[in-house]
């Protein structure tokens, strides 16, 4: 009963919002990209196809909420949008940059490859996260990884070759390809690139609010300009008149994304980043099913070997990691004391 282990139900309590909150928030978000970017809308006069016009335009919506919402927590935890930021925003722009590049190769490449092929894609990107280590901060990894790796990318190998649909041509196959690396090598870069910025300025002086700012603060300029240099602003204006139905569907992404963001940092700060993984590990096998049944994307069985290999090593990963951190947290032996001898009462040391 509640009475009788308080904490328990306390922790369940967290652990259950945590894992609705990632799970709605995400599958929503991941149901209206793919809605958004594959469906066919009424045509206008300058999207004569019917089809969303700007990835870019979708990205724009997703940080004009976000920078809102990291005000807002930036202004509730620490008294003051900007003053007491010890990080300068222009130390942010390079992995903004990255960030807005990455999230509009995700948007873009869903007219070439299916969501199911893409969200496992996503999970080479370990590959590059290692490369990218590498490069910016001379991080080495051990043999263990370099073979998880190996595993993944055949895994992905595999999905993608068998989990395409008939009917795509290889030209489209080959710009799905490089709209996937794009996003995961401008992925990997972003993370590097955040975690660079804790280490130069100190964690405990950039808190992961203070970091949603700094990014969406300079990647909305970022959109603003790729959105004007481009000209997409009249062609999906218009696109909203004839189909005000899309311009919900933005909202809602927009939505789901920040509250996506806001819920990452809770469950890191209650459960940390092993609970995080395997939560938005279950969120992605969610999504593949949830997109093969309302998008009709049919999964063969080799596809579906490939998914489970992906999915077992990352299972994996987080038992491996898991049982690292109980075996850096189990108490060590205090050396140089030995037991006392019986027959005296005094405890001895080397």
């Amino acid at each position: 009963t509640f009475s009788a282990n308080p904490d328990f139900f306390l922790q369940a309590s967290k652990f259950a919002f945590a894992f609705l909150g990632l799970q709605m928030s995400y599958l929503t978000w991941g149901y209206m990209q793919e809605l958004i970017m594959t469906s066919k809308f009424e045509p206008t006069d300058l999207s004569p196809d019917g089809r969303f016009p700007s990835a870019a335009f979708c990205v724009f919506s997703n940080r004009f909420l976000a920078i809102i919402v990291a005000m807002i927590a930036v202004q509730v935890r620490h008294g003051s949008i900007f003053d007491n930021n010890v990080a300068p925003l222009y130390a942010f722009t390079p992995c903004a940059l990255s960030n807005t590049m990455s999230s509009w190769s995700q948007y873009a490449s869903l007219r070439y490859v299916s969501f199911p092929v893409q969200t496992v894609f996503k999970s080479s990107k370990i590959i590059p996260v290692m490369i990218m280590g590498k490069v910016l901060k001379g991080t080495s990894y051990p043999t263990t990884q370099y073979v998880e790796a190996f595993f993944i990318t055949v895994g992905v190998a595999v999905f993608s070759v068998f989990g395409q649909e008939a009917k795509e041509d290889k030209d489209t196959n080959i710009f799905g390809l490089i709209f996937m690396l794009m996003y995961i090598c401008f992925d990997c870069f972003t993370s590097q690139w955040q975690d660079k910025i804790y280490v130069t300025y100190g964690r405990q002086n950039v808190d992961p609010y203070q970091m949603m700012l700094g990014v969406n603060s300079s990647a909305i300029v970022i959109t603003i300009l790729g959105l004007l240099v481009s000209g997409d602003f009249p062609v999906v204006f218009e696109f909203f008149k004839y189909n005000p139905n899309v311009l919900i569907y933005n909202i809602i992404t927009a939505i789901t994304s920040a509250s996506g963001q806001l819920c990452i940092y809770y469950t890191i700060k209650e459960f940390g980043p092993i609970v995080f993984t395997i939560i938005m590990t279950v969120r992605q096998m969610i999504s593949i099913c949830i997109s093969a049944y309302k998008f009709g994307h049919h999964i063969s069985g080799k596809a579906f070997l490939g998914a489970i290999l992906v999915f077992g090593v990352l299972f994996y990963q987080i038992r491996r990691k898991y049982l690292a951190k109980k075996a850096k947290e189990a108490p060590k032996p205090v050396e140089g004391i030995v037991h006392a001898d019986p027959n005296t009462s005094t405890v001895g040391s080397k």
